[in-house]
């Protein structure tokens, strides 16, 4: 017999319980297959501290700390609430998408102690 006809004799609280037994001795294979994976990880990182090539295993970019940015002063800023800023840099934030799209130009946000230079980049006005 083989065994699918074996559990269609089965009723269902056998069955049920057949699964509950099956899910926790899954459970722990699983959690002891984690544990052997991450201690094998923990030894390679050991083993190779700082992710160089050749032959060894490399870190992922996940595992690579972040670039340090300078902080970036605001340019921009939203005149009916005057905490919303924006630097000028990544996605523009809501209010001035839709201030944009009323007709507005961006020049109109700009933060009044900024000016020009000669050049494209802009330059803070410094006070005596």
């Amino acid at each position: 017999m083989d065994r699918r006809s074996d559990f269609e004799a089965m009723d269902f609280d056998q069955l049920w319980l057949l699964y509950e037994d099956l899910t926790k001795v899954l459970a722990e294979k699983i959690a002891a297959e984690k544990l052997e994976l991450e201690s094998r990880l923990a030894r390679l990182k050991r083993i190779n501290p700082i992710g160089e090539a050749g032959g060894r295993l490399a870190l992922s970019k996940a595992d690579q700390p972040r670039r340090k940015y300078p902080k970036v002063l605001p340019k921009y800023r939203n005149p009916s609430a005057p905490t919303d800023t924006w630097s000028g840099r990544g996605k523009q934030p809501r209010w001035l998408v839709a201030a944009l799209r009323s007709g507005s130009k961006l020049d109109d946000f700009l933060i009044a102690n900024v000016e020009r230079s000669s050049g494209t980049k802009l330059r803070r006005r410094r006070h005596s």
